[in-house]
């Protein structure tokens, strides 16, 4: 079965972003956001990151 990211509709704050990471590198997703939390103060470029990523990464299919 090929592996494949999506947004999470399980663990979602925002759009299921994070969530969705978390559950593809099968993670915790407070790490996640933790981890993107502190890249986003780093530099603010963590802001643009997540506004491209809930773009171009796909909702889960309904039948998954």
């Amino acid at each position: 079965m090929e592996k494949r990211l999506y947004k999470s509709k399980e663990n979602r704050m925002l759009d299921g972003v994070c969530g969705g990471i978390a559950e593809y590198f099968n993670i915790d997703p407070t790490i996640v956001r933790l981890a993107w939390a502190i890249f986003s103060l780093a530099g603010g470029s963590g802001v643009l990151a997540y506004i491209i990523a809930l773009i171009i990464i796909p909702e889960r299919p309904h039948n998954m």
